[in-house]
């Protein structure tokens, strides 16, 4: 039995219950690679598992990590795509944060020369999170507005830099110190949560339109001004429950008087096929954009994994703007 170094949850808590530590190696299954990591980069998701509230969909990897870059190692029976010493970037349902991965080959996407392990690491869960909401579930088209919460979020500057490729105008809720690197993205309005009312500042700045789609990650702290926010027939998207899952008084009839639709959407546990035809989409439109570094990642910070206490405790303070990376290994 092969073994590697994989960073490891002592019992739910806080971030002082990572540590890192000796955990059997995987071996690839038919038509899966085994992948060297050499970056990762952390998720919400990652917090919420480590404290016990977000299990691995059944099969997958406890370890945490859910995106990764580094090189091709191994395969297991049916592998054509990917050859030893490939550069590949992927996602992934689980085991982002150890030295070794397996992971189906139909999710890795081959790594751009122009970038990085790390510039890498830090592209599939935000940008094909942000991909399936824009355009699979809130049906973008140029020309239309669009609600994005959390825009100094990893998600949020993905979404900023697909809307602006698209063709549609983008309009963020952030804290105020996260406003400037926002509108560097393509945000058209910035408003700040915690003092206005993102409704009203929407409504203005579209001219009584609305948002025809709202990317949301609160979920029932906003409810009441995300519908009062919607233009008719708009789309309002939620993947995250941050500001509670429960609203005492849903505003039905106005949702129903504007022909809006809710939808919500997780992407960790969504069938294989699914996720492989998302990546499969998302390389052939945008791939080409990544290369030539028309989008790109935004990276807050960069770690070592022996500072993944450190890293988590940033993520939870809420004080990055876009992805926070390991580099993972010696």
């Amino acid at each position: 039995m092969e073994r590697m170094q994989a960073v490891q949850v002592r019992a739910p808590g806080g971030p002082e219950q990572l540590t890192i530590g000796a955990v059997e190696r995987p071996t690839p299954g038919p038509r899966e690679v085994l992948v060297r990591v050499r970056a990762t980069a952390l998720n919400r998701a990652d917090t919420y598992q480590r404290r016990g509230h977000y299990d691995p969909p059944p099969g997958a990897s406890p370890i945490l990590g859910l995106e990764m870059a580094g090189e091709v190692v191994g395969a297991g029976p049916g592998v054509s795509r990917w050859h030893a010493g490939a550069a590949v970037f992927g996602l992934l349902a689980g085991g982002g944060y150890a030295e070794y991965v397996a992971v189906d080959e139909e999710l890795l996407l081959p790594k751009p020369a122009e970038l990085s392990f790390v510039e890498a690491a830090a592209i599939p869960e935000v940008f094909l999170t942000a991909y399936q909401a824009l355009f699979w579930l809130g049906e973008l088209s140029a020309g239309d507005h669009a609600l994005i919460h959390a825009g100094g979020s990893g998600v949020g500057t993905a979404a900023l830099q697909l809307t602006r490729a698209a063709g549609a105008t983008s309009h963020i809720t952030a804290s105020a110190g996260k406003h400037a690197a926002c509108r560097t993205l393509g945000a058209v309005t910035t408003i700040d949560y915690e003092r206005e009312d993102f409704a009203d500042r929407l409504l203005d700045a579209t001219a009584g339109h609305g948002a025809d789609v709202i990317l949301d990650f609160i979920g029932a702290g906003y409810a009441q001004q995300n519908v009062r926010a919607l233009a008719h027939d708009g789309r309002w998207v939620v993947l995250a429950l941050m500001g509670g899952a429960t609203v005492e008084a849903f505003p039905l009839g106005q949702l129903f008087r504007k022909r809006g639709t809710l939808r919500t959407s997780t992407l960790r546990n969504r069938p294989l096929a699914y996720k492989q035809e998302l990546v499969a989409a998302f390389a052939a439109d945008y791939l080409p954009l990544l290369q030539n570094k028309t989008l790109q990642p935004v990276i807050d910070s960069v770690h070592p994994w022996t500072e993944v206490q450190e890293a988590h405790e940033r993520m939870e303070a809420n004080q990055n703007i876009g992805k926070i990376v390991l580099r993972v290994g010696p």
